[in-house]
Order: C-alpha cells, then sequence, then structure tokens
C-alpha cells in the first residue's frame, strides 16, 4: 500500500492551519503520515497541532501525526529538517493555509501510482481565499507531460501539487539562499534527478491541491520574480532566461489588450 507523507511547516499559524489539519484528517486514504514542523511557535498553534493529534487518536484514525517544534532558520530551513524526517512513498508540502480539495483526494493519487513508481506525481491546484471559497484555477496550468525543462515558462506545477518520491526527495535539500523560489529550484532539480534516473513523471489529472491566495511568494511578488530569474539563469542560461522573459512580456501585453485568441 502506498504510503504518503503529508508534511506542513509552521510558525504562527493558528489563523490560518485549521483547514489545513481538517483537510488531512477527513482523508479516506488510510496509509498516511502527516510531519508537522514546527519553528517554535508562540500563538495557539501548538496546542492546535496537540488537539489534532488527539483526535486522530481518539478517533482511531489509522494516520499517524508526528509533531516536531523547536526555532529554525525560515521556511526553506523548516523544510530540509522535513525531508530529513519523512518516511513513505510520497511526500507533498502541504503548508498552513493550504488544503487538500476533496476527502478522497489522496485515495485518488494513490490509485495512479503504476510500475515502475513514478518519480513524480503532479495535478492542477485550485485557488481558494480564507474562508475556502473557490477564486479561481491557477494561471499557470498543469502541463501534460512535464519535464524539468517544462519550467522555463514559469513554474507550471504549484508546489503543493507536486508528490516527489520521498526516498529521491530526500537527497536534494532546498537551497537557503534563496528567501522566495528555493521550491522552484527544488522541483527542477527534482526532475533533473528523475530524468537522470530514468524515473516517469506522471500527470494525474487530477485537482490535488488548494492554494490559500496571498501567501509569502504573492506578498513578496518583486523579489520572488527577481529570485526566479536568478534560479531560471542557473538551470537554463542567461540567453533563454531573457528570450523567455520577454516572451512573458510580450505575453502580458497581450493579455491586457485581449488580443489573446486563436487569431493572434
Amino acid at each position: 500500500m502506498i504510503t504518503f507523507c503529508v508534511i506542513t511547516c509552521t510558525y504562527n499559524a493558528a489563523s490560518v492551519l485549521q483547514p489545513t489539519l481538517d483537510s488531512v484528517a477527513r482523508q479516506t486514504y488510510g496509509a498516511v503520515e502527516h510531519l508537522i514542523i514546527d519553528g517554535a511557535s508562540t500563538d495557539d498553534t501548538l496546542p492546535m497541532v496537540e488537539r489534532y493529534r488527539e483526535h486522530c487518536i481518539s478517533e482511531g484514525s489509522r494516520h499517524r501525526v508526528i509533531v516536531n517544534s523547536e526555532p529554525d532558520k525560515g521556511l526553506y530551513d523548516a523544510m530540509n529538517k522535513a525531508l530529513h524526517h519523512a518516511t513513505g512513498d510520497y511526500l507533498v508540502f502541504l503548508n498552513a493555509g493550504d488544503s487538500l480539495p476533496a476527502i478522497d483526494t489522496l485515495e485518488r493519487m494513490a490509485e495512479c501510482v503504476e510500475e515502475p513508481m513514478a518519480g513524480v506525481l503532479y495535478g492542477e491546484t485550485r485557488i481558494v481565499d480564507e474562508q475556502r471559497r473557490y477564486v479561481g484555477p491557477r494561471h499557470l496550468l498543469a502541463p501534460k507531460t512535464l519535464t524539468w525543462r517544462s519550467f522555463r515558462q514559469g513554474m507550471l506545477v504549484c508546489h503543493q501539487a507536486f508528490y516527489p518520491r520521498t526516498d529521491l526527495a530526500r537527497g536534494i535539500a532546498y537551497d537557503r539562499r534563496y528567501r522566495f523560489s528555493a521550491d522552484f529550484d527544488w522541483c527542477i532539480r527534482v526532475m533533473k534527478e528523475c530524468e537522470r534516473r530514468q524515473l516517469p513523471i506522471v500527470n494525474t489529472g487530477l485537482v490535488v491541491a488548494d492554494f490559500l491566495q496571498g501567501g509569502m511568494t504573492t506578498q513578496n511578488h518583486r523579489a520572488s520574480l527577481l529570485e526566479r530569474f536568478r534560479v531560471m539563469c542557473r538551470h537554463y542560461g542567461v540567453f533563454t532566461t531573457v528570450c523567455m522573459h520577454l516572451w512573458f512580456v510580450i505575453r502580458g501585453v497581450k493579455t491586457t489588450l485581449g488580443l489573446n485568441s486563436p487569431c493572434y
């Protein structure tokens, strides 16, 4: 039976955390490890997590909840700690405020696993607001076929919809030189490793994540874009990156002018 490790990194996240915990608790799929890496929160985050853990135990849930709370050096440091502790076959980062969209999300993901086991499973993402109301689909849609070269067009697959094999992911740490785009860089490096090992990357065709509108990267949009440019230069070269960004600008202008139709 395929085991999923759902990783939630928190720091003073009590205002947005409960929907994340609820979405994991209600999963019909039983082989789930929920690893919560907390940065020594001082609000109600830890009591909330403890109530969640006790609820899972009292309900006889097969889900395994593991909590680790200690000071860290930011989100990507916490994610690296999570990689060290993660077990199971596949992992996914579902941070505070984000959620699994349906009670059978992980069950349906498990049905997509075939032999040989894919290096990465991926799907689509929906955007929701703080009341969990549907805002719309993510601007960038997941491609039918995904490779590490696909991200020349941007982060086509949301981090929360990217499920790498745990044994593969554990050997690839987040680069903490990046404050906002280490996840973008990490996904590219994971997919490069898939190519090196000749492991398939599988599009599940499922909506697998609800992303809370207005996250850390959204709030620091300009700095994130500059970092992402550096990441792209690192993996694709300066010339290709500059050409792609010129295309981004043209695409944005056409969208603004309403010219994105089959005629243009």
